[in-house]
């Protein structure tokens, strides 16, 4: 847990809050970042657009970009699984209970959410961590990530050398009906993935444009605002 308290000041007529504490921005942007390596490398790996001159074993492309992608799915492995330890040993905004509505309180902010960023209703949603809606979202794409891992693991089976560690996981293939299927769902979530990337820049620009609460500069400070009198 972490040492810094809540509250940690007011400033123009707002209380600056500690929301996301470091292990969550550390995995956050290690996700990131691994995703964009992971986005292009695996599609230069299912669609190589690169043409060198000579002999293949002069350039080493192909090998090339399997190994970053390789080094980049155990940086995102180990970023996710950070990240799901944190949602039971983390402070109140990082709880897996904010992910996962188990409240009639979180499942009105979903639907009250869903109206606000569909353009349906003027009012916001007034929370400082995750609304409902967007911590639904995130045990959603959490749970694409892990999909991704398993069959991600599963194709490397395939050029793993046979003392390779990475041969533990050749018993996921029967799992996904075999390395066609494997590959196809790779391959679709990293489509989902991308569009979720999208929105999640959006959606926080958006919100803190409206609600200049700091929700954005957040991911980087940890910090959010919030009216003195307000619950959360």
């Amino acid at each position: 847990m972490s040492a810094v308290p809540a509250a940690a000041g007011v400033h123009g007529g707002l209380e600056r809050v500690y929301v996301w504490e470091l292990p969550v921005r550390l995995a956050h942007w290690l996700l990131f970042f691994s995703i964009l390596t992971l986005a292009a490398t695996g599609y230069y790996i299912g669609h190589p657009f690169i043409s060198a001159p000579g002999a293949a074993s002069a350039h080493f492309i192909m090998g090339t970009m399997r190994s970053v992608h390789l080094y980049a799915s155990i940086v995102f492995t180990l970023a996710a699984l950070v990240r799901v330890y944190w949602a039971f040993a983390g402070n109140h905004y990082a709880r897996w209970s904010e992910l996962i509505p188990v409240s009639r309180r979180r499942w009105r902010s979903f639907k009250q959410a869903f109206l606000f960023y569909t353009f349906l209703s003027r009012e916001s949603v007034d929370y400082l961590g995750h609304n409902a809606l967007a911590g639904l979202t995130y045990a959603g794409i959490f749970f694409v990530y892990f999909v991704m891992i398993a069959t991600g693991f599963a194709l490397y089976t395939v050029y793993a050398p046979p003392s390779s560690p990475m041969q533990w996981f050749g018993f996921l293939i029967p799992l996904f009906d075999g390395l066609q299927v494997a590959r196809l769902i790779h391959h679709i979530g990293m489509w989902v993935i991308l569009i979720f990337v999208v929105a999640h820049v959006y959606f926080p620009v958006l919100y803190s444009l409206v609600e200049r609460n700091g929700v954005f500069d957040s991911i980087f400070s940890g910090y959010k605002f919030k009216e003195p009198d307000s619950r959360e």
